[in-house]
């Protein structure tokens, strides 16, 4: 009896192991969905602060045709008053060469040039400004280049002072500085280099590597300084340059002669704008400077301003169509100038 039912308990068990292997297998329970991380929202970008704000001022870049102080000075003045009148925020800088003004205005770190002709015309074939006006002296809008020397080194001049006029060509008067050593002011300035240079190898007359002094006060000091040509034997400036160092030495006129002067061809110094600069900034500008030429106040700011600026003419590129033919004639290749 015992023996029977320990078999019968047996089976039993292993019945149930049978029946619970056959079931359903469990049904694992699902992992919750997890909601999509928020997307971060990006900050929006702000707006760089506007062109004449104090953020971001406007930058007047002045050429180094004269001396650097002056120059800060008189700009500095000039800046302070079109602040006064647009609103702007307007600061000076003075590049250390004509080239660098070129540059710093395609670069973004001038957007006021006032530029000689030659570096205007070098900066409008590479797109990096635009005329707005031109400057007046002696009621003409052009000027013209001169030759001169020391007294003592004993060129003959064929200039007269008592008429303004030559007494002799080109060749005739230039011949005497075959194989002497000029003066320059910088290599893109129209009456201290390129017209100059031009008029010279065009009449056959090669002179020595010249002395780039920067500046026509400084061309008119190293003449006075050099009466045995101790740094240059001759030079160019524009007319008459001589008048901006009579302050310093009283006795220029009669210690530094003209030997020959040219006629009025080249444009006087303009202001351009660089051509990042909006329309907007451009004609509030020009309207300012057109504004201040006008007062009494004005004139004698622009005049000490170091070009000695007696007004202001709007004008426009073609302004330099009849210059760049001289240039041509001089032999001056615009376009290798232009990287």
């Amino acid at each position: 009896m015992n023996k029977r039912l320990s078999l019968l308990f047996a089976f039993v068990a292993v019945l149930a192991l049978l029946l619970s292997a056959c079931g359903p297998a469990a049904t694992p329970t699902a992992e919750p969905t997890k909601a999509p991380a928020p997307t971060a929202t990006p900050e929006p970008t702000k707006a760089p602060p506007a062109l004449g704000s104090p953020e971001n001022p406007i930058i007047m870049g002045l050429a180094p045709s004269a001396t650097t102080q002056e120059l800060q000075t008189g700009g500095e003045a000039i800046a302070a008053k079109l602040s006064e009148i647009t609103g702007y925020t307007i600061k000076v800088t003075v590049p250390t060469s004509y080239s660098a003004l070129v540059e710093a205005m395609g670069a973004g770190n001038a957007h006021i040039g006032w530029l000689p002709p030659f570096a205007y015309v070098v900066a409008h074939a590479k797109g990096y400004a635009d005329v707005a006006l031109a400057v007046i002296r002696f009621g003409s809008d052009h000027y013209g280049a001169q030759f001169i020397a020391n007294a003592a080194r004993g060129f003959t001049s064929y200039y007269d002072p008592a008429t303004g006029k030559n007494t002799a060509d080109a060749k005739t008067a230039l011949a005497q500085f075959q194989d002497k050593k000029p003066c320059w002011t910088d290599p893109l300035s129209s009456s201290g280099y390129v017209i100059p240079l031009g008029i010279l190898q065009k009449n056959g007359i090669k002179v020595k590597t010249g002395a780039w002094v920067q500046g026509h006060s400084t061309v008119v000091k190293s003449i006075y300084l050099s009466p045995n040509g101790e740094i240059c034997d001759f030079g160019a400036t524009f007319i008459d340059a001589r008048s901006g160092v009579a302050k310093d030495f009283p006795d220029v006129n009669e210690k530094v002669v003209i030997i020959w002067v040219t006629d009025p061809i080249i444009p006087n110094d303009n202001v351009s704008f660089a051509s990042s600069v909006p329309q907007e900034v451009r004609q509030k500008i020009t309207q300012a400077l057109l504004d201040l030429a006008q007062t009494e106040e004005g004139k004698t700011l622009l005049k000490n301003g170091g070009y000695d600026i007696q007004g202001l003419k709007v004008v426009d590129d073609t302004f330099y169509d009849e210059f760049r033919v001289y240039l041509e004639a001089s032999g001056v290749d615009v376009t290798s100038l232009v990287k």
